[in-house]
């Protein structure tokens, strides 16, 4: 009976007792009982049991089984999977071949690099082909009313009182560095009642220009035009040099930070010059900020707009070089577009960009920067990335790419053009698809006699100015790369047409892009560049902001309205 009992309880799964028959305790719930034993095919049941019976296992099973069990008992032996991964890769890549694996192609950012040929030679079929009508006879969608803006200059009628001494400065740079300098020189001559010395032009490196300011400007039309206003002369009086044993270099010389605020020039140099009589300011370009009393502003615009008219010899050929440009265009009425060119050797060199010249322009452009500008460009650290700089729209655009502009903007190849420039980097080459595509292209060297350039020949101020006369007059105006020549121009303009500057300024970062989609097509690139014409034209009429240049924007009270100058006759607006 016991026997039997004992029996029984072993079937239930439980275990022998000791002391009195006391059944054992259950399994533990928390861990399932093994179905088999190890090395064994019986069943739990010990000998009297019956239960399956399985043959031994293969030695990969037992493996994988013994590797569950493991990962399931201890849990943290995954923080060694991302090991276990990476040992597996390695493995495997060492397994690979070097010739036969993954080759990464770096590829230029997209406006980086200078495709615009093949653009070009891609797209000169269909251009040649587009027979839409001129540019020039619609080219201004947006006009502004001359009897709304009147420029705020007017001349003084009242007397001067006593100088507080004379102002000496040294105008330095090219030709609109130099105009900056003079206007900005009878603005703070003005303001602190001082006698102003006919500014000296300092010689630069770069320009090599000997010439005076009566050999650019009409120094007697200067001088009547601004005398209720500045005294102006042509030297410092002998009593006043004797205390300086006549020699300028004696004289106290203001180092002045470039944009300084008049109100510095009230509290700094105006005590200097009641004590010393004569001070000097050298270098004096862009000494002055824009933001200024219009008191200030007045007297800049009317020396720049007014005064600083160009002497005889220049202004005699100027009439007769825009007289004959107008007789070139004859077929648009004497219309005529005049692009500012910036592709000189010098300034190719100093954007430090690459274009199609292979080796042969990078030492041209090595051998520039180091005549011009000695070390700058190889300074230790000094790092330079062309295309990010093409990229940003920093890139002077090359003839290829003005024509290509032009073209995609709607003028046609018989749209006369006047091209102002100095010598083009490697013209017979880079001029070729812009005379192609523009056969009326004319310059200063194809409009006048040799006779007629050889008093202006080796002076480029001169020739600037010949340039500046010619563009002022045209019926649009086209700025590639930005500087002092355009910055001038187009508020001169504004001040000769009622305040409207016809003016095409492109966005050079767009130009980029587009011009390096080599899947572009013609339609397509025209549609975005008509686009950008009609966006150049709305910047030629917006207002003056506080942070704009007077001499672009010549408004010294941002816009005068009629009812505010009842005596003024407005500009002739075309």
């Amino acid at each position: 009976m016991q026997y039997h009992a004992y029996n029984r309880l072993g079937s239930g799964g439980g275990g022998g007792g000791g002391g009195g028959g006391t059944p054992s305790p259950p399994a533990s719930p928390r861990r399932s009982p093994r179905v088999y034993r190890r090395g064994s095919g019986k069943g739990i049941l010990g000998r009297g049991g019956v239960g399956p019976q399985v043959g031994p296992r293969a030695f990969p099973q037992r493996m994988v089984w013994m590797i569950l069990s493991l990962l399931l008992r201890r849990q943290a032996i995954f923080l060694f999977a991302p090991l276990l991964y990476v040992s597996a890769m390695l493995v495997y890549m060492g397994t690979l071949s070097i010739d036969s694996g993954v080759r990464i192609i770096s590829r230029s950012p997209p406006g980086s690099v200078y495709r615009s040929p093949r653009l070009y030679e891609r797209l000169r079929p269909d251009m040649d082909a587009d027979n839409s009508t001129d540019g020039l006879s619609a080219v201004w969608k947006h006009s502004h009313r001359g009897s709304v803006w009147q420029p705020c200059v007017k001349t003084s009628t009242h007397g001067l009182p006593d100088s507080n001494g004379y102002i000496y400065v040294e105008a330095n740079g090219g030709l609109n560095q130099q105009r900056t300098s003079i206007c900005n020189a009878v603005a703070v001559a003005g303001y602190l009642n001082a006698t102003l010395i006919i500014p000296n032009f300092h010689y630069h490196s770069i320009w090599r220009d000997p010439s005076k300011f009566d050999d650019i400007y009409d120094k007697d039309h200067f001088i009547n035009t601004l005398k209720n206003d500045v005294r102006i002369v042509d030297n410092v009086p002998e009593f006043i040099m004797d205390r300086f044993g006549h020699n300028m270099s004696n004289v106290f010389n203001f180092k002045i930070k470039a944009w300084s605020s008049i109100q510095y020039y009230k509290d700094n140099v105006l005590p200097k010059l009641i004590e010393e009589r004569l001070i000097r300011i050298s270098p004096f370009a862009n000494r002055l900020s824009f933001d200024a009393p219009p008191a200030v502003q007045r007297l800049r615009c009317l020396a720049n707009f007014e005064a600083l008219q160009f002497s005889n010899p220049i202004a005699n050929l100027s009439e007769k070089l825009v007289s004959r440009m107008k007789k070139h265009s004859k077929d648009t009425n004497g219309r005529y577009i005049a692009v500012h060119l910036r592709f000189e050797e010098d300034m190719v060199a100093f954007s430090c960009c690459i274009f199609d010249g292979g080796e042969e322009e990078k030492q041209d452009m090595d051998a520039a920067r180091e005549r011009g500008w000695r070390g700058k460009f190889t300074k230790p650290g000094r790092v330079i990335r062309p295309g990010a700089i093409r990229i940003n729209g920093k890139c002077p655009l090359t003839p290829l790419e003005v024509g290509l502009m032009l073209r995609s903007m709607g003028f046609s190849n018989d749209t006369a053009i006047y091209l102002a420039s100095g010598k083009i980097y490697k013209a017979e080459k880079t001029m070729a698809p812009l005379l192609e595509m523009f056969p009326l292209l004319q310059t200063k060297e194809t409009l006048a006699s040799a006779e007629e350039l050889a008093p202006f020949k080796n002076y480029s101020s001169r020739m600037a100015a010949l340039d500046y006369s010619v563009c002022l007059h045209s019926e649009v105006f086209v700025t590639t790369q930005g500087g002092n020549f355009p910055h001038f121009l187009i508020g001169h303009r504004r001040y000769m047409y009622g305040g409207h500057s016809k003016t095409i300024k492109p966005d050079k970062r767009k130009l980029a892009l587009l011009f390096d989609n080599q899947n572009m097509g013609w339609k397509s690139l025209k549609r975005q560049m008509l686009n950008m014409r009609a966006h150049s034209d709305a910047k030629g009429i917006e207002m003056k902001r506080s942070t704009d240049s007077i001499f672009s924007f010549p408004c010294p009270d941002c816009m005068c309205h009629a009812n505010k100058t009842e005596n003024a006759k407005p500009s002739s607006a075309r």
